[in-house]
């Protein structure tokens, strides 16, 4: 600016005929302006005087000639850039340095650029899609196979099994049983319905009974003692004429010597060994 009619609000000198600068309503010569008020420039460290661009950056003053990436010198003037520990970078340059590398197809993810984070790797947006359909997954729920995501639709058309009991798909763990997946809240006891996952249990007619149920159910009973005969973990049992027996209640009705593996007679309902028997 130029004034013929005032005076500068510092040195007091004339301001007629020259340059001045406005600041809070009070003029200044540009000497005085540049001493009180110029920035210093954070390449150079000189002033950044009132005939220069000033450009400012998070408080930070640059001459427009100063104002380039740190690294390669390239003016960064309407140009994009990253700040790293206060140091300015080019996208290039940033990338080359910082940048984390795509999951899928291994490019930088240039600064600026949408970025998706998943299991502790970076992906383009446009990288992360589901496996099959190639539709962005995005914020989707998704399930992973061999190191391929997929959206949920798909892997259950190409990959899950159906559930023997309900039918419905199962997304994770499961038991498999006769050959047949089943969800594990669905692998219950076909007479009392309770969870038979880690517990042992006796199939029957392709259902899975606990134990209790089955020897309520199907175990024949010992004619000794009336409980029911399951043969579970190796037990013993004796089986004549119609009747079953405890190996340990397989004994004399008179005398109770254990009969197993003996030659023992009948007499009506009662076993006797051969001694008591011939009597």
């Amino acid at each position: 600016m130029t004034s013929s009619h005032t005076d500068c609000h510092f040195c007091l000198q004339s301001l007629r005929g020259r340059k001045y600068a406005l600041r809070e309503e009070n003029a200044y010569c540009v000497p005085c302006y540049d001493s009180l008020y110029a920035n210093p420039c954070e390449g150079c460290k000189q002033p950044i005087e009132c005939n220069s661009k000033d450009l400012a950056y998070k408080g930070r003053h640059w001459h427009e000639g100063c104002f380039r990436c740190a690294k390669c010198s390239r003016s960064l003037v309407e140009k994009p850039f990253a700040a790293k520990d206060e140091v300015l970078l080019c996208t290039e340059c940033y990338s080359d340095e910082y940048s984390s590398k795509c999951f899928h197809c291994q490019k930088t993810i240039m600064p600026g650029s949408r970025k998706m984070e998943f299991k502790g790797s970076s992906w383009h947006e446009s990288c992360f899609v589901c496996q099959y359909c190639r539709q962005p997954l995005g914020t989707k729920p998704l399930i992973t196979k061999d190191n391929e995501n997929y959206c949920v639709p798909c892997f259950e058309k190409q990959f899950a099994h159906h559930c023997y009991a309900c039918k419905k798909v199962i997304t994770s763990g499961g038991v498999t049983y006769d050959d047949q997946p089943w969800h594990k809240e669905c692998f219950v006891c076909a007479g009392c319905k309770t969870q038979l996952s880690g517990q042992r249990f006796i199939s029957k007619d392709e259902y899975p009974y606990c134990v209790d149920c089955f020897s309520r159910f199907y175990a024949k009973k010992c004619a000794v003692c009336q409980k029911p005969i399951t043969a579970l973990g190796g037990a013993k049992y004796i089986s004549f004429e119609e009747r079953q027996w405890h190996g340990e209640c397989f004994n004399c009705t008179k005398c109770s010597v254990s009969l197993v593996g003996q030659e023992f007679l009948t007499r009506q309902d009662d076993i006797l060994c051969h001694q008591c028997g011939s009597a």
